[in-house]
């Protein structure tokens, strides 16, 4: 009976650990197989990202003279792009034109019309139109030998300085004829000897000499223009004191007549005329 008894006992046992086990393995697979399920579905999902190369910069240290000199040279000439547009402002009519236009809209009583932006647009355009043959030049004689590989970079840099010299000794005759013109006052700071020709005369000095020829007949031109319109506001303003109205700014009466006088005699149409004349004379 005992023997029997343990058997039976034996036999419980065993079937029990059995279910235990099953039950313990069971889950984990189901786990297992859903949680591959899962990721593989997220990977099914998600779209391939495209590839973006690398870009590797090296600094080394140059080995010969020759690529130090390449060196300074390229840094030379990513300067002189970054000062591009100043330097073409400064060395054609731009600046005359730009400040005779401020000049014209400060003595109208214009605060916000037209925008500073479409004045440097107009004395942008009436600039190319000035200087295209300049421009023609230095593309026929510079830009284009240049590009197609028949001079190098030091023929093409004299070709672009010839005419440009030739256009700012143009508009320094008169100072020169006179002889006590700006080249000569910078010629003396700088202790050369005074010029017999033109070709006397370095670029660095004739730069220079040309802005400052350029600020004076642009000053000299916006006093001009200011004239009439001084005398239209102090005519409204005379008026508005013998009226007692003193309290009355002078200058929102004066505006209109300003307008009206300045669209009777075709003033935009005056002045750019003028403009051309005292460039082009």
């Amino acid at each position: 009976m005992n023997i029997k008894k343990s058997l039976v006992l034996a036999g419980l046992l065993f079937s029990l650990f059995s279910f235990l086990n099953a039950q313990n393995t069971l889950p984990n697979g189901s786990a297992q197989g859903i949680t591959e399920m899962g990721r593989s579905i997220r990977e099914a999902e998600v779209p391939s990202t495209p590839l973006i190369p690398n870009i590797n910069v090296q600094i080394t240290e140059p080995q010969s003279g020759r690529e130090v000199a390449f060196s300074v040279r390229l840094l030379l000439i990513l300067t002189v792009l970054t000062l591009a547009p100043s330097i073409l402002i400064l060395v054609t009519c731009f600046l005359r034109f730009s400040i005779v236009l401020d000049f014209i809209k400060r003595a109208l009583s214009l605060q916000q019309v037209p925008p500073t932006a479409v004045l440097n647009g107009i004395a942008f355009f009436m600039t190319i139109f000035v200087m295209w043959p300049t421009i023609s030049k230095v593309y026929e004689n510079a830009y284009k030998p240049l590009s197609d590989g028949t001079i190098g970079l030091t023929e093409a840099y004299t070709e672009v300085e010839k005419p440009i010299r030739e256009w700012m000794f143009v508009q320094l005759e008169d100072d020169a004829k006179k002889g006590n013109g700006y080249i000569a006052m910078f010629m003396s700071m700088a202790k050369l000897p005074a010029p017999t020709v033109p070709s006397d005369v370095p670029t660095y000095i004739l730069i220079p000499s040309y802005i400052l020829h350029e600020l004076t007949v642009a000053f000299k031109i916006g006093v001009l223009l200011y004239i009439p319109f001084i005398i239209i506001d102090m005519v409204v303003a005379s008026i508005l004191m013998s009226m007692g109205m003193m309290m009355l700014p002078p200058v929102q009466i004066s505006m209109p007549f300003k307008l009206i006088l300045f669209v009777l005699v075709d003033g935009w149409g005056l002045l750019t005329q003028q403009l051309f004349v005292s460039v082009l004379h």
